[in-house]
């Protein structure tokens, strides 16, 4: 499922999304915060161009209003039900945990909104 070749493997590790070879950030940290949205132009493996067209990242913002209620969602149900925090705490827990993850949830947003236009191509992976 994780495995090399699969959409979940390119979003989860940020690699690539036609060749899995490489990764598109130029630090693959997204907690470096400077370096949060700093993307190579292209794939030095296989030549993918990963700015589609000019804003084209823009698209991930809706994908990261999802991404985030998840985390919330996810947040509230660990503080609130298993942890059996107040309503007021369980909202604590929710913000804290936004802004925690928000570089995760920035890169994994942009991860998915590229592997919705692109798909693995095993030929280029194989091409060096």
């Amino acid at each position: 499922m994780f495995k090399k070749g699969s959409k979940l493997y390119s979003i989860f590790t940020g690699v690539c999304p036609k060749c899995h070879e490489e990764s598109m950030y130029t630090n693959p940290n997204p907690y470096i915060l400077n370096n949060l949205f700093s993307m190579n132009e292209k794939c030095s493996h296989c030549n993918t161009k990963y700015k589609i067209e000019p804003s084209f990242f823009y698209g991930s913002m809706y994908v990261s209003y999802g991404v985030g209620v998840a985390f919330a969602v996810a947040a509230f149900i660990v503080s609130y039900l298993f942890l059996n925090s107040t309503l007021t705490e369980a909202f604590i827990a929710i913000v804290i945990t936004l802004i925690v993850f928000y570089p995760v949830i920035a890169r994994l947003s942009r991860n998915i909104w590229i592997n919705l236009f692109m798909s693995y191509d095993k030929n280029l992976a194989s091409k060096k």
